[in-house]
């Protein structure tokens, strides 16, 4: 018998792959993390040119075990923007730099059916390493990011993800944290100050996105 849960959802991603390739995206479906590490080594990086590569902040690419391959390549200089080793000065110069590099990975806070991106950023090295800089941008996305319409991932991103990403990252001095709700705060600690909606991709085919039939990240 058929997972009815895995079943419904893929589905659903079937049908947002639909509306992301009518916006210009290149779009997979993979069945867990590990297939979605094989897509992307196996079908994404034999066809573009990687010299050097960066990412922002995605516990759902983390989990492929893709940056573990590709630290591990010796043809590929990587930039970390989050070396804990780094002082914050080097770690934020080398969230410029991750802008100018071939291949930049990241996840998204939220995907609609009809084919939108959604995201919300503290420094905005995520969402512009989305829109501009990086050559090729490959996104990694798990089924619990998508939703309906764009008013309901606008939510998500406020109401979860958001409140949610602050209790990650201990040291943050916002509400939220405690209360686990958007208070809208003016805290020098705030961490979101950045919308971007990504209706299509220009050029055609830059984003690469790999949608996963497993709940992942946040």
């Amino acid at each position: 018998m058929p997972n009815p849960i895995a079943t419904y959802w893929q589905q659903h991603l079937e049908k947002c792959k639909k509306a992301l390739e009518k916006n210009g995206f290149e779009v997979f479906v993979a069945a867990d993390t590990q297939s979605a590490g094989a897509i992307f080594l196996n079908q994404i990086l034999p066809g573009i040119e990687v010299k050097t590569a960066a990412w922002g902040d995605s516990m759902t690419f983390l989990a492929t075990g893709v940056l573990d391959v590709i630290n591990a390549d010796t043809d590929i200089q990587t930039i970390d923007p989050f070396d804990a080793q780094a002082s914050p000065e080097e770690r934020l110069a080398r969230r410029r730099q991750a802008l100018l590099t071939d291949l930049f990975f990241t996840g998204t806070n939220a995907v609609t059916e009809s084919g939108q991106l959604v995201n919300l950023d503290m420094v905005g090295n995520r969402v512009t390493g989305i829109t501009f800089g990086p050559r090729h941008v490959v996104l990694f996305i798990g089924r619990n990011k998508l939703t309906p319409s764009l008013d309901d991932a606008m939510q998500r991103v406020r109401r979860y993800a958001a409140p949610a990403n602050a209790i990650r990252h201990p040291g943050l001095k916002i509400p939220c944290v405690k209360t686990a709700a958007c208070a809208d705060c003016s805290s020098p600690d705030r961490i979101c100050n950045t919308w971007c909606i990504t209706e299509k991709s220009f050029p055609k085919g830059r984003i690469k996105i790999i949608l996963i039939n497993q709940d992942l990240g946040l």
